[in-house]
């Protein structure tokens, strides 16, 4: 993977404190808004993995294929598109 290493696993570990907060605020029976909220905001840190993980891939592996290598990559990040619209 090309993308910056540090700043993906930093961002997935804020995520994965974040869900353990979830847990634990659902386990307290904790207000609804509030776990909402929380969710929300862990779905937004790894939306911004994700860009981060999708932007390394095209700049790197699609822009480095050749031929039908890079036909299978961009058929590949059109598939992936499709899922997040």
């Amino acid at each position: 993977m090309t993308a910056d290493t540090s700043k993906t696993v930093r961002l997935l570990k804020t995520a994965r404190g974040q869900i353990d907060g979830i847990i634990k605020m659902i386990e307290e029976n904790r207000y609804c808004i509030d776990i909402s909220n929380q969710i929300m905001a862990s779905q937004a840190i790894l939306a911004r993995v994700n860009k981060e993980v999708l932007h390394a891939h095209i700049s790197h592996c699609v822009m480095e294929a050749n031929g039908e290598d890079k036909k299978v990559k961009l058929d590949e990040i059109a598939q992936v598109l499709d899922k997040l619209l």
